[in-house]
């Protein structure tokens, strides 16, 4: 797929601040080395990222002196890039910080592409995926199924949560549960549960979800993905926007993805609420395998060169026929498919 087109100016502007994030990281790898010279830093330990500022983390201390301490440390330049859910090995310095030396093994990665088309980590080593919707702001196929695309593809279980469920109405019922439907029939797990019916404890719903397992939510703004937490962890602060009645679109309040222990056991992820999941940086091939039951068919198509976009023999448009694909997620794959071609077109990857 194509790269966005940079002007000169652009480009140049992309080289200076590249060129200062590598003279920040000498500079700032060069101080840890001539701590570790001096002696000022610990022996190593195991931790995990818990949070992600920047070029800094916040990193809960798994053994040793320190052990249930978070620390904010900097990171070895020669380090990939770190995400919450990490495991790492950091050594505690002065002034109540650390330095990460090196990063654990990965079970998994959830990654999303920013508009230039670089993937970027979104959390890891999670069990699965607890995609949040509501009835306001109403859910679309096309959303959920970006969502699922990219979770098939890293072969992280999803769930999917219908949160407010105090919100269905005779307006909105129908529609909602045929979308549930649909996706209960492909296998996904759909739970419901609504978040502010229960008096600030968590749902028993919500509790069985998370209990014993490292779950990252995720799902558009004004879900209500922070008010689940707050249920779950009511002594953590996080600020809960109301969905804006004008235009039904959730406000943005968890700013980095953050991980919290719980108290029935296990750990949770809270990663910035999104309105759209890219899947620019995905090849077609991709997309299909992101689509269990069109995965099933696509090698039976009449011709090789088909597009899928009603070529006769068609797989796809049989399985339609047939009853095994829904026309819902024929019209979202086309969509993802059109979406994509049109940005290549653009010479674009996200926006």
């Amino acid at each position: 797929m194509a790269k966005r087109r940079l002007n000169k100016q652009q480009q140049f502007r992309i080289r200076k601040v590249q060129e200062e994030r590598a003279a920040r990281a000498a500079r700032k790898e060069k101080k840890v080395q001539a701590q570790a010279e001096a002696g000022e830093l610990g022996p190593e330990q195991e931790g995990l990222v818990i949070a992600h500022y920047g070029q800094q983390l916040d990193v809960e201390a798994l053994e040793g002196e320190h052990e249930g301490e978070v620390v904010r440390c900097f990171v070895r330049a020669n380090i990939d890039s770190l995400v919450t859910g990490d495991r790492v090995v950091w050594r505690p310095g002065k002034s109540e910080t650390g330095v990460v030396v090196a990063r654990g093994e990965r079970e998994n990665v959830l990654k999303r592409p920013d508009n230039f088309g670089a993937l970027k980590p979104v959390a890891a080593n999670i069990d699965h995926i607890i995609l949040v919707i509501a009835p306001e702001p109403e859910p679309h196929d096309n959303l959920i199924d970006r969502y699922l695309v990219a979770a098939e593809n890293t072969s992280i279980p999803v769930v999917i949560l219908l949160n407010k469920s105090d919100l269905l109405t005779e307006r909105n019922r129908a529609s909602v549960e045929a979308l549930l439907g649909r996706y209960s029939a492909l296998g996904y797990e759909v739970v419901r549960t609504s978040a502010v019916q229960f008096s600030g404890a968590p749902s028993p719903e919500v509790e069985a979800l998370v209990k014993g397992k490292t779950s990252a939510f995720v799902g558009q703004s004004g879900v209500g993905k922070s008010s689940i937490i707050q249920t779950l962890m009511p002594d953590e602060a996080i600020r809960v926007g109301a969905v804006s009645e004008s235009t039904g679109k959730g406000v943005h309040t968890t700013t980095t993805a953050r991980l919290f222990h719980l108290p029935m056991g296990g750990d949770l992820i809270d990663s910035p609420g999104i309105r759209e999941f890219g899947l620019w940086h995905m090849t077609p091939q991709e997309i299909e395998y992101g689509f269990r039951e069109i995965r099933e068919v696509i090698g039976y198509c009449k011709f090789r060169n088909c597009r899928h976009m009603g070529d006769p023999g068609c797989a796809i448009d049989a399985a339609v026929a047939e009853g095994s694909l829904s026309p819902e997620r024929r019209q979202s794959f086309h969509r993802i498919l059109q979406d994509m071609a049109e940005q290549q077109a653009r010479g674009l990857k996200g926006q």
